[in-house]
């Protein structure tokens, strides 16, 4: 099985190779085979990126938001054309099952590119009337050169949801993917290329943790955008501040999941089983904390490990397939670590807790039960997939719970109350949240965290305000009078 790229980075429109870069191996992670070998970016190919991205700038941001929207859209079609193939190779990159790929990752790159190639025609100033006829109108401009650096569990929809609202305020762009998942990102480039964009407009370079440093520190990046941990975030954030550049961080969780007795227990589980075991557990926003009224534990915890059974584990590329493997043999220990932990500190292992023999990176879907606030698996982001079941009493109660924590991401509650629904998130410290439903993301509503979990909103308009900026102009039209 091969899923060799024609080269390691595109830049200017074009494959580059430079073989002098440290090489990137791609291991499909249901087998542990290498599928694809890459180089990371030299400075010279860092150079020749941001050089590329600088001098397409200004004949991009000089078009019209409706003819770049046009391309985004072309993009967008181009995209759901080919879906079937780029679910296959992003079900390579990750590991993820086709199942999920072919529903929520190149189609979800495509809402993006659709949904601000729609609003880059829209994006005007206003007029401000003031005294005498003086007035003052503003202008929406782009910010410049903007990075992004991409995790790995959602290759393809990261890469548009950086590069979509960036093109649309006529901004161009240098993607670092990451460097476990490097091969989606390289047919975004790609397809905008063949949709009209400029040479220069998308570029992808490769590489570890010291290519993102050298990106993130160069004079030429007006703007930085990282999706990662929050210990990668805070790196990233200090450096960029440090240079004053503009930043968006999209960062880690351990998001509460609340379910009051009175919820309607199949639909709290479907919330559970897509908040925690959704890509193998791997995505930023999950509730991994799920806190149960004790009313219904039992229950709750009954009919989640019956359906648990029902999880189709095996080769991803099965369309039958609903859960597949880790990202990698090293994400796979640091997750087994924590549920040997959970062991040690008490918790109640109700299901999985082991890795599957044979190829592949392989974990069994693991709930524990009877978790308290001060174990290491209710306090740390696993990223994987391991659930914590949490009791509780009383509203109040679980509320002072829910938020005591650093992180700020995402949190979701479970009952048939609406009043006592909307209290609840209007209390959560959360930027994310959901009532009677779990990590769904359209791109029309804004996505981001609180606290520790990150800065600024990624999709709607609100990633607009992140991607450009307002400049202000006073027009005096009465006789301007001075001092002396």
């Amino acid at each position: 099985m091969r899923a060799q790229p024609k080269a390691s980075h595109f830049i200017g429109g074009v494959y580059v190779e430079d073989k002098d870069g440290a090489p990137i191996d791609v291991i499909f992670s249901a087998t542990g085979e290498v599928i694809a070998q890459l180089h990371a970016a030299t400075p010279a190919i860092i150079d020749k990126a941001l050089d590329a991205a600088k001098a397409a700038q200004m004949e991009w941001a000089a078009m019209t938001g409706t003819e770049r929207g046009r391309i985004l859209r072309r993009a967008a079609d181009i995209m759901r054309d080919r879906n079937h193939d780029l679910s296959v190779l992003e079900t390579l990159d990750t590991g993820k099952p086709y199942q999920e790929t072919s529903v929520a990752d190149a189609t979800s790159g495509a809402d993006a590119l659709e949904y601000f190639g729609g609003l880059a025609g829209s994006l005007t100033g206003e007029h401000i009337p003031l005294a005498n006829g003086d007035f003052v109108y503003t202008r929406r401009e782009a910010l410049g050169v903007c990075v992004g650096i991409g995790a790995w569990n959602y290759p393809t929809q990261i890469a548009c949801w950086k590069a979509a609202p960036a093109l649309a305020c006529g901004n161009t762009s240098v993607f670092k993917p990451s460097e476990m998942t490097p091969l989606s990102a390289l047919k975004v480039a790609e397809i905008l290329i063949e949709a009209g964009a400029p040479a220069g407009v998308f570029n992808v370079v490769q590489g570890y943790g010291e290519v993102g440093a050298a990106l993130v520190t160069d004079p030429r990046v007006a703007k930085v955008s990282l999706t990662g941990s929050v210990p990668t975030g805070k790196k990233v954030y200090a450096a960029a501040a440090a240079e004053m550049k503009h930043v968006t961080m999209e960062l880690g969780g351990k998001s509460p999941m609340i379910v009051f007795d009175d919820a309607n227990v199949e639909n709290a589980v479907s919330g559970a089983i897509l908040g925690n075991f959704y890509s193998s557990g791997q995505v930023c926003s999950n509730g991994t904390r799920v806190f149960v009224q004790k009313g219904i534990k039992e229950a709750f915890l009954t009919r989640l490990t019956e359906r648990l059974e029902g999880a189709v584990i095996g080769d991803p590329l099965d369309p039958t397939t609903s859960f597949g493997p880790m990202i990698s043999e090293g994400q796979l220990n640091i997750v087994m670590n924590y549920i040997e932990k959970g062991k040690e500190e008490g918790a109640r292992l109700v299901h999985g807790g082991e890795r599957i023999k044979g190829d592949g990176f392989f974990l069994k879907p693991t709930v524990f039960a009877d978790v308290t606030d001060d174990m290491t698996i209710a306090r740390e982001e696993i990223f994987g997939p391991v659930m914590s079941v949490l009791d509780f009493d009383t509203e109040e109660e679980v509320m002072a719970r829910a938020n005591d924590t650093e992180f700020g991401l995402a949190a979701g509650v479970f009952t048939n109350d609406l009043t006592r629904a909307h209290r609840v998130v209007a209390g959560f410290e959360a930027g994310t949240c959901y009532i009677n439903t779990y990590n769904d993301a359209p791109v029309e509503a804004p996505f981001g965290g609180t606290k520790a979990s990150g800065v600024g909103r990624e999709n709607s308009k609100a990633a607009i305000e992140h991607y450009s900026e307002l400049k202000t102009v006073y027009v005096r039209l009465s006789e301007l009078e001075a001092p002396f």
